[in-house]
């Protein structure tokens, strides 16, 4: 067995740590990140000395608050939500729903930012949770203004179903794909919840290139989508504008 490098000790310590699991002891560290009892005593201390790891009155561990200041610097993290959170108030306002912002990572979507009124529809959504990018709105819309060798490779490999409507079918998700690139717009329809629907449109950087996608999640039953595209168009523009894009020929 190849011996691991003390760095992929280190993370594989931060890596034990997820939505599920938020609060390990250090036993459970170590079983979690496949490390001897004496070994993730060592890290673990060394990582509560740094502030990456807080220890609670209880023996308790979980993610410190060094770890939320360094990650505060991420452009596509906290950066991209600080320009974004007007927009995405405003979306609010006008809709009174869910209202989501995310990036992508490879082959899922990474919610940065999630607004949500006491009706709105129930979603399975916090900052930071991670979806396969063909269930949700916001993961069609950044799959389909990826470049040609990430949509042939995510429409090869398996399409995890969670719902009857989930997409499941490669040419079925292509069609799908192309649409989003031809309306500009992306609607996901009872794919994670069977009473859910989501309306998204991508944001643009500096350059046109999609960095992030923003989206509308409202009950299904009752949705009217013509009325909800010309909202979440309108906040992906002004996060695109306040990112630095410009739209082609309209120099400001």
């Amino acid at each position: 067995m190849t011996s691991r490098s003390a760095p992929d000790r280190l993370l594989a310590v931060l890596a034990a740590f997820d939505h599920t699991h938020p609060a390990l002891s250090l036993t459970d560290i170590g079983r979690r990140a496949g490390l001897t009892l004496s070994t993730a005593h060592r890290l673990v201390a060394a990582l509560t000395e740094w502030g990456a790891l807080e220890r609670d009155a209880s023996g308790v561990y979980h993610v410190g608050l060094r770890l939320w200041e360094v990650a505060a610097l991420a452009p596509r993290g906290l950066a991209l939500r600080q320009v974004a959170l007007p927009y995405l108030e405003d979306l609010y306002e006008a809709t009174h729903e869910n209202v989501q912002l995310a990036v992508r990572d490879g082959s899922e979507v990474v919610y940065t930012e999630w607004l949500s009124g006491r009706s709105a529809v129930g979603v399975h959504i916090r900052v930071g949770a991670r979806w396969p990018l063909h269930v949700t709105g916001v993961g069609l819309a950044l799959l389909a203004h990826g470049d040609a060798e990430l949509q042939e490779a995510y429409c090869a490999g398996p399409l995890a179903s969670y719902t009857a409507h989930t997409i499941t079918d490669p040419a079925r998700l292509r069609r799908v794909l192309a649409e989003v690139r031809r309306t500009g717009v992306a609607v996901s329809s009872r794919q994670v919840t069977a009473d859910a629907l989501s309306v998204a449109a991508p944001v643009r950087g500096p350059g046109g290139a999609v960095v992030a996608a923003v989206s509308v999640v409202v009950p299904h039953a009752g949705a009217t989508v013509p009325v909800l595209v010309p909202a979440v168009r309108l906040a992906a523009r002004g996060i695109s504008r306040a990112l630095g894009w410009q739209p082609e020929g309209r120099p400001e």
